[in-house]
């Protein structure tokens, strides 16, 4: 099969030959139909994601049809069209067992603990906890663009953040994870203040639903700002880029008892991005993370799409070919694109 494959942390990436995945006895492999360009990728081929081997072959946000099924696999068979989580659960350790499958303390996660979906075939783990059906009248680019950064706004929203019709909600960041947060909470009621340093990403913000927009290139302390727009601070705030300064003046925009959900991953390989703890004692905040969501959680977003109140597909700006893809992955730092990129493998 044809695949995106880098031989050293921010090395070239290049389109070869590489042999196609074979299932595990708990697992299938999926014929890729198409899977989306997502920060974390680039913080794979940075070198940020200890779970990394080189050789690799990036990608982790993916749909397509179920090409071949193992042996220990009751729930799936070929010709299934289906999506999956990033993180992919074991289904039985405890974490699992309470239904915390996105914490998964035996997890796998294509495209780093292994070869992940930036080619034709994809070898995916504990197919019957895992795989996602995909609706009959739902694109592949559509269903590729829900299993990281959509259902991870959906769940950093609505499960962790427990966003509220009237309340105030600052998103930073508004690439594909921030600008579904964004269209999320406004379907939640809320009333959101988009963050960014691109216009062309604020003007999508306001398309789907932000009522203020700040240009962080355009101001001291965004902070400030979005505190001054909601008369005393968001109750909720959501880090979608991950940055320490994004981190923190996302909790520096809350007001008292506000919470904080960090959605983006941070580069920092010791962990110990700064974060204002005083802030979070005096008001009393809460600082929470987000890290994808399980499976069994997915029916309530499809139902949300299904029913037109979430418009995923709306976010899908551009669709690339494989051999595009090594130049979008390498770019997305220094020249990010507005909206989701999707990759069609066989294109």
């Amino acid at each position: 099969m044809r695949a995106v494959v880098f031989e050293n942390f921010r090395g070239p990436a290049e389109v070869r030959e590489v042999p196609d995945p074979r299932p595990a006895p708990h697992g299938v492999v999926v014929r890729v139909e198409a899977t989306g360009l997502c920060r974390s990728d680039w913080h794979g081929w940075m070198g940020h994601d200890p779970d990394i081997t080189l050789p690799h072959v990036p990608g982790h946000e993916l749909a397509g049809v179920v090409e071949a099924v193992g042996a220990g696999v009751t729930g799936r068979r070929p010709g299934d069209r289906v999506t999956v989580p990033f993180v992919c659960a074991c289904g039985t350790c405890p974490s699992c067992a309470a239904g915390d499958q996105q914490v998964c303390e035996r997890q796998t996660q294509p495209g780093f603990t292994h070869w992940g979906s930036f080619a034709q075939y994809v070898a995916l783990d504990h197919a019957d906890v895992n795989l996602v059906a995909i609706p009959g009248d739902m694109s592949y680019a559509t269903a590729a663009s829900l299993g990281c950064r959509f259902a991870t706004a959906f769940r950093a929203v609505v499960q962790q953040g427990r966003a509220a019709a009237g309340e105030w909600v600052s998103v930073y960041g508004c690439g594909g994870v921030g600008l579904s947060a964004v269209m999320i909470a406004a379907a939640c009621g809320a009333r959101v203040v988009a963050v960014d340093v691109s216009a062309g990403a604020l003007d999508l913000a306001r398309e789907f639903g932000a009522a203020h927009c700040v240009n962080a290139a355009d101001t001291g302390d965004p902070a400030a700002a979005v505190r001054d727009l909601t008369s005393g601070g968001a109750h909720l705030s959501l880090d979608a880029l991950g940055s320490p300064v994004t981190a923190a003046a996302s909790v520096n925009s809350l007001r008292r008892r506000g919470r904080h959900v960090q959605v983006g991953l941070l580069p920092s390989p010791e962990g110990t991005t700064p974060v204002p703890l005083a802030r979070a004692i005096a008001l009393e905040l809460e600082l929470l993370g987000s890290h994808g969501m399980a499976a069994h959680a997915y029916p309530a977003l499809l139902d949300l799409v299904a029913a037109g109140t979430l418009r995923p597909d709306l976010l899908i700006a551009r669709t690339i070919t494989l051999g595009q893809a090594p130049r979008a992955l390498a770019a997305m730092d220094t020249a990010p694109a507005a909206g989701v990129t999707v990759v069609e493998p066989w294109s």
